[in-house]
């Protein structure tokens, strides 16, 4: 019997897409990221490096919006092979609450 589920052996891809003022610490907004099996969002976001970890402390001040395939998730959804997370930034207040602090 074969299954219609998302298992894939080995590696499994997923895109990261940041909108809003996010983007990495090299400038990127699109991100293809190949992890070993299905991980949290925020594991993801981990295994990125130096070049996302910024992100992160934002999550976990809610100053950014995290969805995958268009549906509002955290940073402890699980993704699947051929997922899309999108991590928009937000200060709650309708700006992008992104800049320095005075």
């Amino acid at each position: 019997m074969e299954s219609t589920g998302k298992r894939v052996e080995g590696p499994i891809m997923v895109t990261i897409s940041l909108m809003g003022q996010l983007q990495t610490a090299d400038g990127e907004r699109d991100l293809a990221c190949e992890v070993p099996s299905p991980m949290s969002v925020r594991q993801v976001i981990q295994r990125q490096g130096i070049q996302l970890r910024h992100l992160l402390q934002l999550i976990r001040e809610k100053k950014v919006l995290v969805t995958v395939n268009k549906k509002i998730a955290s940073e402890d959804s699980l993704v699947q092979n051929g997922d899309a997370i999108r991590l928009v930034g937000h200060d709650g207040m309708g700006g992008t609450g992104l800049g320095p602090s005075l």
